[in-house]
């Protein structure tokens, strides 16, 4: 898999930053516009740091409060659907290998383990498929792929909203790892509950400069799938430093499933009729 390192996020409701995904998108796909532009790299190509699954005290306890390692590990394929108002994505992944596919009525495209390809004979889709292939795919897993490769844990402060308090922990990379190592994320979870609440993370995508400015995710409707705890909904924030304002936007997730099998030989591969994404030059 390519590990956490680099995540890339904000929201496709974020309209002043990045691609429109397709021509007929809504307020679910305005989350991934957002983080194709907000350096949704950062999660997705990492290696080295957490080679030894030593993972902090307060990251164990999350993971436990969603069901445990152990339980999401043993699943081989996730699915769920983004639903739009014209035109809803189906994504699959495979959580060994992290090939993944996305298909919609309109067109597909997905990752066989080495190239992005996209089908795609319209020309409907207008956004960047090796950025947005698994960006969602990032946001959803959480807090599991904080478990992958490439990850250096340490300390932050609370986050408060509305009277509470939330323990954090800071998410970084070391030098050379992804494309933005600079960039760098905040899980906060609820002490209560030991979940999951909030996301932050900064953006220095084509800057290589750290960052101060931290966007806001809140993660607070989980639902229950085979054991362990994912998201039904997923909601960008306002913000100003680490005040936290009025909510901006909710991507959900519906039709979810996990298994323990993996999907039939070549399900990643380029169908017919697709060509492999190509870099501007």
């Amino acid at each position: 898999m390519k590990p956490f390192a680099l995540i890339a996020i904000s929201v496709f409701l974020l309209t002043s930053c990045g691609e429109q995904p397709s021509k007929n998108n809504t307020a679910a796909s305005d989350a991934a516009q957002g983080a194709e532009s907000d350096g949704g790299d950062q999660m997705r190509s990492g290696e080295g740091a957490n080679s030894g699954n030593q993972y902090p005290e307060a990251l164990n306890r999350v993971f436990e409060a969603h069901g445990g390692l152990d339980a999401w590990k043993a699943q081989r394929t996730l699915t769920y659907v983004m639903p739009k108002e014209t035109l809803s994505e189906t994504h699959t992944i495979d959580l060994k290998t992290r090939e993944d596919r996305i298909d919609t009525d309109d067109y597909s495209m997905g990752f066989d383990g080495g190239r992005t390809w996209i089908l795609d004979p319209d020309g409907t889709y207008e956004g960047n498929p090796e950025f947005y292939h698994n960006l969602m795919f990032y946001f959803y897993a959480m807090p599991f792929v904080l478990a992958d490769p490439g990850i250096h844990y340490g300390s932050t402060p609370d986050l408060e909203f509305e009277g509470k308090a939330y323990p954090g922990i800071r998410i970084s990379y070391g030098e050379g790892v992804g494309i933005t190592p600079e960039d760098e994320y905040y899980l906060h979870y609820d002490p209560d509950t030991g979940q999951m609440a909030w996301l932050g993370y900064t953006v220095t995508y084509r800057t290589g400069e750290p960052s101060d400015n931290v966007k806001w995710i809140r993660y607070d409707n989980w639902q229950p799938v085979e054991g362990v705890l994912l998201p039904a909904s997923i909601s960008w924030y306002e913000y100003q430093g680490r005040q936290i304002g009025d909510r901006r936007n909710t991507v959900p997730f519906e039709q979810v499933a996990l298994e323990e099998t993996a999907r039939p030989e070549g399900y990643y591969e380029k169908p017919e009729g697709a060509e492999f994404f190509k870099k501007e030059e």
